[in-house]
């Protein structure tokens, strides 16, 4: 059975077959060099298309000489697209130039009409082929329907030039001239985009902004370190070197897991990604205890607690190297402010947080879980004694 890609490769080589069969008629009654040129134009399509169809069945193999697959087959063969179109100009300025040949009045309507004809059937191909290959995100199709669009163009330019011959204008000749400029432009952008690939340029701007995007919304990242991106064929490969707040490896991996979901999730064409991790390792860490207006006692309520201490610890020693006290700016708030104070405390830089019970199933919880912030119940203690355990390296009470 053949794949969709397979199938419109199929519908390319059997349209570009019909229209050099009507480009030729025509040429031939007509005496047109213009429509002899599109013909030659055109028979190069058929080439084309036939490797286009190739190198979709060839993308598709993996083995383990080429474990990242052959996916740049499609590229390769989108060069080869581009190649093709640089022989047809050079055919196409060699008959312009080499073959005199005149018009032939008595066929000039009937070779406007079939003219018509092929930019209808490549104006709707064409359309057709670069929607599917958007949606598969096959370069090869890309580059084939382009390289077909650009019959359209051409044939509207040598109508002009068969109408100027009904009316006694030698246009022929300067529409063959003009057919040529247009192939080789279409044949250049190609040529350019295939060769981006095959050098394994980035990816675009856009793509790679998403990406940054994710990472850094992830609570559990730090930083990137770097960040790298390619296509291969239509499918991306995304490289990151990334530091994590956590704690261990297993954390760590559970975050770049996460990651690389919403990536696959937001970013069509992902073949593979590969994250590189490390864990934070912190010269300092930040301490926060909920208080109460005697800025002394625990407060009960986390999000309403009216004070929190903030302390800076070296982690080498422990000693305490910055402390104060902040008002807490959502004490009032109506609703979720458990979860407001609780992103404010990570942007403040907090590692660990004492509370006089735990957050199970509440708000506060999965936000201090999902960025590997401790949370250590300390009961009925006061600051003095939560002070003197941290200092000693206590991290529970018995």
């Amino acid at each position: 059975m053949l794949e969709h890609k397979e199938k419109i490769g199929v519908y390319s080589v059997g349209i570009n077959l019909l229209l050099v069969s009507i480009k030729g008629i025509l040429a031939y009654f007509s005496g047109s060099m213009a429509l002899v040129a599109d013909a030659i134009h055109s028979s190069t399509d058929v080439i084309s298309s036939i490797t286009v169809l190739a190198g979709i069945k060839i993308s598709k193999r993996k083995n383990k000489n080429f474990p990242y697959g052959l996916y740049k087959v499609e590229n390769v063969v989108s060069l080869v697209i581009s190649i093709f179109i640089f022989f047809a100009g050079y055919e196409i300025v060699k008959t312009v130039f080499l073959k005199p040949v005149e018009l032939k009045s008595e066929y000039l309507f009937y070779a406007m009409a079939g003219v018509i004809v092929t930019m209808g059937i490549t104006f709707v191909f064409s359309r057709y082929e670069l929607r599917q290959g958007l949606v598969t995100g096959s370069p090869s199709l890309i580059a084939d329907a382009k390289h077909i669009r650009t019959d359209m163009l051409l044939s509207a330019v040598i109508l002009t030039g068969l109408l100027g011959g009904c009316f006694g204008l030698n246009l022929d000749r300067i529409s063959a001239v003009i057919v040529v400029i247009i192939a080789l432009k279409a044949g250049l952008e190609v040529f350019v985009d295939a060769f981006r690939v095959l050098l394994d340029v980035s990816l675009d701007f856009e793509t790679m902004d998403c990406v940054k995007t994710i990472i850094l919304e992830n609570p559990g990242v730090i930083s990137i370190n770097g960040l790298w991106g390619r296509n291969s064929g239509q499918y991306k490969f995304i490289e990151a070197d990334i530091v994590i707040k956590a704690k261990n490896l297993e954390k760590a991996y559970a975050v770049s897991r996460k990651i690389e979901n919403e990536i696959r999730a937001q970013v069509s064409h992902v073949d593979h990604i590969l994250i590189h991790y490390m864990p934070q390792e912190k010269a300092t860490y930040g301490v926060a205890v909920p208080l109460n207006e005697d800025q002394t006692s625990l407060s009960e309520h986390f999000g309403g607690a009216p004070y929190f201490y903030l302390a800076a610890i070296r982690t080498e020693d422990n000693a305490v190297l910055s402390e104060t006290f902040l008002c807490n700016p959502f004490a009032e708030e109506e609703k979720g402010k458990g979860i407001k104070i609780s992103e404010w405390l990570l942007e403040k830089g907090v590692d660990r947080v004492y509370t006089p019970k735990g957050f199970e199933g509440k708000g506060p919880g999965y936000v201090f879980s999902d960025a590997d912030v401790e949370v250590i119940v300390a009961g009925d203690r006061r600051l003095d004694d939560i002070r003197s355990a941290f200092l000693k390296k206590e991290d529970t009470f018995g």
